[in-house]
């Protein structure tokens, strides 16, 4: 699954401007921190501070509940960590990842030079490669492997002599869920994403949570500098701000429920969600997705699942309330079409 936010494609096709769409095809906080005041002259005009930079390391490490013997690194967003990670641990290797999941992460394996395998949530058990790879929770559906399941997986590892890498890109809306406080000695590599939780994307703010011989590894290969002044200030107020974060956790979830219920008493198939996306199951999906792109609302459709739509979540009531009438009527069109 490739990445979503990307408007340009959408008006190249359907016209309109940046201000006249809805994009629903992230999932990406639509409610951002308030970043505006944490950013300062010096933090542009100069040089990223050893100070600054140890600040953010020590408020992610406590946001996160990393543990004094694991490592962390910043880096110029998770993407940068995924294009890093096969030449990290060794583009000969062998990998599996559990699919349908975000698409850089076997591009990236496959590109170095990696044995990729794709596999199943019920297939990662029984993998025999180097590596396994998961998104928890997943996207585009939402599914979330327990800790007991990773720590198995984790053990399973250790016994081949690889890693299991998992990406928590949104695990900020479920910190309970998260791997990091029980890392121990595991052969585990946890990538946190800042920008989705926090709304801020732009900013590209990325951490890499293991063993402190490859987060090493890779703050030597990222070299000085290699995050930028305002995100080493903004993300260390962010990730220090426990009150706005449990706040928006709360906000989301009840935004999600809202929105769900638009489908749901609608009786569309919800198949999976996380409270910043949702994923639904249409027979004409992809129709769907083109009348409401007429409609300038945009949204996600697969070549892999022909019946699945993903759709971020709206950014005010206002917005929900625009959705939700365009929607029915694009619904009423599309079956009606289809009924002919």
């Amino acid at each position: 699954m490739q990445h979503g936010g990307d408007l340009s494609k959408a008006i190249a096709e359907f016209g309109g401007e940046v201000c006249d769409w809805m994009d629903l095809s992230t999932g990406i906080n639509p409610v951002a921190y308030p970043a505006a005041e944490h950013i300062t002259f010096r933090g542009l005009a100069e040089l990223p501070s050893e100070r600054a930079e140890t600040a953010l390391i020590t408020a992610a490490r406590k946001a996160y509940q990393v543990a004094p013997h694991s490592g962390i690194t910043a880096t110029p967003g998770t993407q940068a960590i995924i294009t890093a990670l096969p030449h990290l641990l060794s583009p000969s290797s062998s990998i599996a990842i559990v699919s349908p999941t975000y698409a850089s992460h076997e591009e990236s394996w496959r590109t170095a030079g990696a044995a990729v395998q794709c596999v199943s949530a019920q297939e990662a058990f029984t993998a025999t490669t180097d590596h396994l790879l998961l998104v928890n929770p997943n996207n585009p559906d939402g599914y979330l492997f327990s800790k007991t399941e990773l720590l198995d997986l984790a053990a399973k590892r250790k016994e081949i002599g690889g890693y299991l890498i998992i990406d928590e890109a949104y695990m900020d809306l479920y910190p309970e869920a998260s791997i990091i406080p029980d890392l121990d000695d595991f052969p585990i590599l946890v990538l946190r994403s800042f920008g989705k939780f926090y709304g801020l994307a732009g900013l590209r703010l990325g951490f890499l949570v293991g063993p402190k011989a490859i987060t090493t590894k890779l703050q030597n290969q990222l070299g000085s500098w290699a995050v930028s002044g305002p995100a080493l200030d903004i993300g260390c107020a962010a990730l220090s701000d426990m009150n706005w974060q449990d706040e928006m956790r709360a906000f989301l979830k009840t935004e999600m429920d809202i929105f769900r219920a638009t489908f749901q008493e609608r009786g569309i198939s919800v198949i999976g969600h996380t409270n910043l996306y949702l994923l639904i199951d249409h027979p004409s999906a992809h129709q769907l997705h083109t009348a409401l792109a007429k409609e300038k609302i945009w949204t996600r459709v697969f070549d892999y699942r022909k019946t699945w739509l993903r759709l971020g979540l709206p950014a005010s009531q206002a917005a929900r309330k625009r959705f939700t009438q365009t929607f029915e009527s694009v619904v009423r069109s599309v079956e009606n079409h289809a009924a002919l």
